[in-house]
């Protein structure tokens, strides 16, 4: 399991050749892996759903980045999605518009929620701890999950005109890698994250959030220049100079605030609040739900007037 495990480079010929041949045996569902000219291009591959989340994306991505890390021919990593976006984070169909082991019946248990979401969150991480660089290449939209994805990679490099943000700061959700804040500093971080919008690739260049944004018809070659340049670079070299600047973000206990954010996620989603959207959401369906939580009405009176409903319908059946 490469969240837990040792780091790549210190294991054994025979560590290496088992994890090749596990990782070379399975089948990959959610994405797509291929090697050209030193690079490793990892795709998510769900176009009709805009690649969001299923159960089986944190596991896949793990057994992608860890063939990438164990290929001798492989210096750096292009991240990607199929179609029109990136990623729009996890599928609401999947895990809001109905019933699911994540959303627990009261009353929950934070611990149980904790170990399932602490999976994504190191799986996403595995992006950051991987020894070779990672490009992200952003098209469409990266929100929600998809952009904690996003900003685990070392480069991203979007479309001027592309998504990126965390709408569910607004309700049913807190981003549980939490890079926000170690990528662009405090007061940014909660301009995101206080009102849930999303900015564009030319904005988030602007506040350094992004490497660069270019025209979408150029991203492509934007990404095959940025890999190709680094590419070029021994990958002892790529190594050292990445394990020293991610140990001064893990010296600021950038795994502490991915507990406590990984934590309140779970929260979260089990206050009266986040019981009410996912009710609502298997109620009206998530594209209607999500369409009402954006829309800047106040949403703490749409869970009271949900609870408010229930506790009169409780009281009148006492009555009877």
């Amino acid at each position: 399991n490469l969240v837990n495990c040792t780091p790549f480079f210190w294991w054994s010929e025979m560590d290496r050749a088992r994890a090749k041949f596990e990782t070379s045996v399975s089948k990959f569902t959610c994405l797509d892996y291929c090697v050209r000219n030193r690079i490793a291009y990892i795709t998510f591959n769900r176009p009709q759903a805009l690649n969001a989340i299923t159960e089986d994306t944190p596991t896949e991505l793990v057994a992608a980045v860890r063939e990438a890390n164990l290929d001798d021919a492989v210096h750096v990593i292009v991240l990607a999605g199929a179609g029109r976006a990136f990623c729009a984070g996890y599928d609401l169909k999947e895990f809001a518009q109905s019933k699911h082991a994540w959303n627990q019946t009261m009353p929950w248990d934070p611990l149980a929620d904790f170990m399932m979401m602490n999976y994504c969150t190191q799986s996403w991480m595995s992006l950051w701890r991987s020894h070779k660089p990672v490009i992200c290449k952003v098209q469409g939209h990266a929100v929600g999950g998809g952009s904690d994805i996003a900003l685990c990679c070392d480069m991203i490099i979007m479309a001027s005109d592309a998504k990126i943000g965390y709408p569910p700061a607004r309700i049913w959700g807190c981003p549980t890698t939490f890079m926000w804040v170690y990528r662009v500093g405090a007061e940014k971080a909660k301009r995101i994250l206080l009102t849930g919008d999303l900015i564009t690739g030319e904005e988030a260049c602007k506040m350094g959030l992004v490497t660069a944004a270019v025209p979408e018809d150029q991203l492509d070659a934007e990404v095959e220049r940025w890999a190709a340049r680094i590419s070029s670079v021994p990958k002892n070299q790529l190594i050292m100079q990445k394990l020293v600047v991610n140990s001064a973000y893990e010296n600021m206990g950038i795994q502490t605030t991915q507990t406590l954010a990984t934590v309140m996620d779970g929260i979260a989603r089990h206050s009266p609040e986040g019981i009410g959207f996912q009710e609502r959401a298997m109620e009206v369906g998530f594209k209607q739900v999500v369409k009402e939580r954006d829309s800047g009405a106040p949403i703490t009176m749409m869970a009271r007037a949900k609870m408010d409903e229930q506790q009169h319908h409780d009281a009148t059946v006492a009555r009877l």
